[in-house]
């Protein structure tokens, strides 16, 4: 029997009950919302794993995943999400985080959001260990990058990412943005897989 099993369908008002190890309080609350109308119950938990520093998220995740599970013992997901902009052919990646705590709102536009290449991809990598191997979702969006942070800046980037096909930052949109974003596109993929296995 696969550790943490039981936990794989939980019956809570219908709902499938799947750990997610976050410490960022907005991807829980998004998860939440994605998740729990398609079925699935996000239960939250906070313990520190030091993620590898590296540009190849794919490496990342199933890193963070893995030694998650063996803190835990209990079937999860782990989530990255980061940005490619086109401008430094891809760049940042699995970097983004401290590219963007070093940049931060105002001089990400001012390097970034003002030129004639401002367009990037926001992609979603979904990392879930079910005691047997990993499995790996992921969502992209593409957008620009606005001139000037507009919106709440509390989300990181959010306030600087405009959608294709959209003119407001996702940080204007609020939770519009859990209609169209790179996470909702991941997360979904990964509630059909946690479906498909509860029927299997």
């Amino acid at each position: 029997m696969v550790v943490g099993d039981r936990d794989h369908r939980t019956e809570v008002e219908g709902a499938m009950r799947v750990r997610f190890l976050s410490k960022n309080e907005h991807k829980i609350a998004e998860a939440r919302k994605i998740l729990e109308p398609l079925g699935v119950e996000v239960v939250p938990i906070s313990v520190a794993i030091d993620e590898i520093q590296t540009a190849d998220v794919d490496a990342i995740v199933r890193d963070k995943v893995l030694r998650a599970f063996g803190r835990i013992g209990h079937r999860l997901f782990v989530e990255q999400t980061c940005l490619h902009l086109d401008t430094l052919n891809g760049f940042p990646a699995g970097l983004t985080q401290p590219f963007w705590d070093s940049l931060k709102a105002d001089r990400f536009c001012e390097l970034f959001g003002r030129g004639e290449t401002r367009g990037l991809v926001a992609r979603t990598w979904i990392g879930y260990c079910d005691g047997r191997q990993v499995h790996q979702f992921q969502g992209e969006i593409r957008g620009t990058i606005a001139p000037a942070p507009r919106g709440d800046r509390s989300f990181q980037w959010d306030c600087v990412f405009v959608p294709d096909g959209h003119e407001r930052t996702f940080a204007e949109m609020g939770e519009e943005k859990n209609d169209i974003s790179m996470r909702r596109l991941a997360l979904s993929t990964f509630a059909d897989h946690l479906r498909e296995a509860a029927d299997a």
